[in-house]
């Protein structure tokens, strides 16, 4: 149950990028406007996350859930009928304190379900929603929004939340560890701070893919916004499943999961370069290495929140998780879309090049951060690593 409502949880945050060309028509909006829809949205979505994650800590998770998915999947609906930029922004902004939940809530749940020697599977599995999330806000929200209209997409992402509500209300929440009472005071230690500085990076990187990718696909490659949804959702989902699975599968068996993440990441860099040299027109080749690299970029998230739920306590789980989205998204996610749409714009301008094809180029030149972060992302998982290297050796909680 938590698994779905974590892919709602994506599925409402990413249907947006799938309708970003009908949008930027309609509302005659440039790169930078769109990326900022996604920035705002992130550092409500942060700051929101902390007092919530005092919550998970303290109070009924089962209700904190419910709450939050009727918010956000009530605002994703609402965004439908915008009539203004500042509108469907304003509505985004409420889907951020929605979501906000959704993650320290699950995943302090889980720590307290599962022992830690089998957390990076239980935390793959869950975090396995993320490309499922994501093919499903693609792959459904582009054809929707080519047959009836981007306002629909955004109705259709909202509709589950009326089943998944009452669901997670007749949830029975797990007793909370005897020990966490009264020692939640304590420190963070030193290495959740190098593994908060790698979640700013990698998810800079994956904010940037995810939302721009299928409008690369549509101005570089040709392809029209429901093919583009399609294959990046699909291509997304099922390369998403493998690299979490991956995690989920070695993740337990490994003396080190920071390092493993490290080393996934860097061997991502390859085939994302790879992908974005492909010459124009030539999407499928395109689209199946971006998908490799993505893949490996989707087993962070099951060694690194399992590494999290090892070296925090149970009674800061919440709070860590949400500190830890303060540095993730204010330091990273907030700004991928920006600054990459922004540099998209920065190229277009300076190519040489008129209309549509500038901003093909623009876009395209400014899809290369993804595999350079990766290269980063894998030295400061290096470098958390060293403090965390038995990490999923210590005792269950």
């Amino acid at each position: 149950m938590l698994f779905l409502v974590n892919v709602l949880n994506f599925y409402d945050r990413q249907t947006l990028a799938a309708i970003l060309e009908p949008l930027r028509r309609e509302f005659s909006l440039n790169d930078t406007q769109l990326g900022g829809l996604f920035t705002l949205f992130t550092v409500v979505f942060a700051l929101a996350g902390v007092p919530l994650g005092r919550l998970a800590d303290t109070r009924s998770r089962r209700a904190l859930l419910a709450g939050g998915i009727a918010v956000w999947t009530g605002l994703t609906g609402l965004a439908g009928a915008a009539s203004s930029y500042a509108m469907l922004l304003a509505t985004r902004l409420g889907v951020g304190i929605g979501e906000a939940v959704c993650t320290p809530a699950a995943t302090s749940w889980i720590g307290d379900m599962v022992p830690a020697a089998r957390r990076a599977r239980a935390m793959a599995g869950f975090m396995t929603a993320v490309p499922v999330g994501v093919m499903l806000a693609s792959a459904v929200g582009g054809p929707v929004a080519q047959a009836y209209g981007w306002r629909m997409a955004l109705v259709v992402a909202a509709l589950p939340g009326l089943a998944l509500v009452p669901a997670v209300l007749l949830l029975v929440e797990p007793a909370r560890p005897r020990e966490s009472a009264g020692a939640g005071e304590g420190k963070l230690p030193r290495v959740f701070w190098w593994i908060a500085g790698s979640g700013a990076v990698v998810n800079f990187a994956l904010y940037s893919f995810s939302t721009f990718l299928p409008s690369f696909l549509t101005r570089y490659h040709g392809m029209s916004v429901a093919l583009a949804g399609v294959w990046s959702g699909v291509g997304s989902g099922v390369a998403g499943v493998l690299g979490a699975a991956a995690a989920g599968l070695w993740g337990d068996r490994v003396g080190n999961r920071l390092w493993m993440a490290a080393c996934a990441s860097l061997v991502a860099a390859v085939p994302v370069f790879a992908a974005l040299g492909v010459p124009a027109g030539n999407a499928g080749l395109a689209v199946w290495l971006a998908m490799a690299g993505y893949g490996l970029l989707q087993m962070y998230y099951g060694l690194v929140y399992a590494a999290i739920q090892d070296v925090v306590g149970p009674a800061m789980r919440g709070r860590a998780m949400s500190l830890y989205f303060v540095v993730t998204y204010l330091g990273g996610a907030s700004w991928g879309p920006l600054v990459t749409g922004r540099l998209s714009d920065f190229l277009a301008r300076h190519s040489g090049l008129a209309g549509e094809a500038a901003r093909a180029a623009g876009l395209h030149g400014a899809m290369y951060v993804v595999p350079a972060l990766a290269v980063v992302l894998a030295g400061v998982l290096y470098v958390a690593g060293r403090g965390g290297q038995l990490s999923n050796r210590l005792p269950s909680s």
